[in-house]
């Protein structure tokens, strides 16, 4: 059903959702086939959303859909409750805003009210409703002026004089305890994984938008996780983002795998007691090939480059932490360095001189002069060393050939490899079957 109350209605009775005010829901229906508020099935059980005050609620994509009706009806009138074309659009840009803002989001999270409303906008101009798009974009902006001259004037009533308002402080959630999140250690995270690249980047802009995006009882990891956020969002406005996204998310790979939050310039020291751990840990976990163990493990562990962390793209780096690194129980073992020596160390396994070719491979690969495959990188240095790339089998003319060949095909690409079939002996449909006659 469409809202029929009057377009962009102050009334108290209704509340504000995305620079639109909306009539809360009252009973558990549906939306352009969207869940509301009510469904403890729902599937955006995991989404919550931060207010402008701060306050975290649930996320109803409900709302979203009642904000977008009035702003078509702020632009069309009442009547347009009844057009089919309103209802229809109505639902697609919905839909899109909540495609948008999940995308991002995969396992659930925090979504401050200001990314559905810049959503909202930007959902409404690809719909090509640019009408209905202005006439939001006026109340949003109407509507922030309003905020700002009431927090104005609370601000001269409380003494302040100039309307500045004190910053509320924030606890998360660490190791079950709540304690301060300390700020400066934050900031100080964001100013160092900034370094070198100019004042084109803002560590100041990725805090703010971080601390926009936290709450009060925040687990620390989240507030972590944010800041990757804020930073991945500012990629389109400059390239350099995407090392600075990586750098912050390197800082969570260490917390991770070496179960501490320890800092990219305390790395140049930790890799090396580090990696012997590491090896040893993957062994024991029938991870990592025994004779990794017979190397030269502090000479190898000397020659790990902790500066070459840095030079990851977020994309790079993430693709490596999903689908490459070594777990135990879903817990990451492997640093960046410790993988490219792991694979190293694999390559050299059968060398003279081991862990010179060893250091030499992984000079190579680190520096990212060269990249072997992806077989390689997954399986080198493991109990499967299955290193070739690609496999080429010719498939028999009968069905104990054609099975056979469907068999090897799994085994084959069980650890990995691009595979090749030649089914030229195979004869087309239709031909004549001997043992059938058929």
């Amino acid at each position: 059903m469409l809202s029929t109350h009057t377009p962009l209605a102050t009334s108290a009775s209704l509340s504000n959702f995305g620079g639109m005010a909306i009539a809360p829901p009252t009973r558990n229906t549906s939306m352009g086939g969207l869940s509301v508020a009510g469904d403890t099935s729902s599937p955006y059980a995991n989404y919550k959303l931060i207010r402008r005050n701060g306050a975290v609620v649930g996320f109803e994509p409900s709302k979203i859909g009642i904000a977008v009706t009035k702003a078509f009806l702020a632009v069309n009138g009442s009547q347009g409750a009844a057009s089919a074309r309103v209802r229809e659009q109505v639902e697609t840009v919905t839909q899109a805003v909540v495609s948008a803002l999940l995308r991002s989001r995969p396992a659930g999270g925090t979504i401050h009210i200001e990314d559905v409303q810049d959503q909202v906008e930007l959902s409404l101009m690809r719909a090509g409703e640019r009408d209905v798009a202005r006439a939001y974009v006026l109340y949003r902006e109407k509507r922030s002026e309003e905020r700002a001259a009431k927090a104005y004037e609370a601000a001269a009533k409380a003494g302040t004089g100039n309307g500045a308002t004190a910053t509320t402080a924030i606890n998360v959630l660490d190791g079950g305890q709540l304690r301060p999140l300390d700020v400066n250690r934050l900031h100080a995270l964001m100013v160092s994984a900034c370094a070198g690249f100019g004042d084109h980047v803002s560590p100041d802009n990725i805090m703010a938008q971080t601390m926009r995006d936290i709450y009060d009882g925040v687990p620390l990891a989240e507030v972590y996780k944010a800041a990757i956020l804020a930073s991945r969002s500012l990629i389109e406005t400059d390239p350099d983002y995407t090392r600075v996204t990586a750098r912050l998310l390197m800082h969570t790979i260490r917390a991770e795998v070496l179960g501490e939050e320890v800092t990219h310039e305390d790395m140049a020291t930790r890799y090396a007691v580090y990696f012997p751990k590491y090896i040893k840990e993957g062994i024991a976990n029938d991870l990592l090939n025994a004779e990794l163990a017979q190397f030269d493990l502090k000479k190898l562990a000397k020659a790990l480059d902790s500066g070459r962390d840095q030079q990851f793209t977020y994309l790079g780096l993430q693709t490596l932490y999903d689908r490459y690194f070594l777990h135990v129980q879903k817990r990451r073992i492997e640093l960046p360095q410790a993988f490219f020596m792991r694979v190293a160390m694999g390559l050299a396994l059968r060398e003279a001189d081991r862990e010179a070719r060893a250091i030499e491979f992984y000079n190579l690969l680190s520096s990212f002069d060269f990249m072997s495959s992806t077989p390689t990188l997954f399986n080198s240095g493991t109990l499967r060393s299955q290193l070739s790339s690609c496999y080429l089998t010719t498939v028999a003319d009968d069905l104990e050939g054609i099975y056979e060949a469907l068999k090897e095909n799994a085994l084959l690409a069980k650890y990995a490899g691009g595979l090749g079939n030649d089914w030229t002996p195979v004869r087309s449909m239709g031909s004549w079957i001997k043992g059938t006659n058929g």
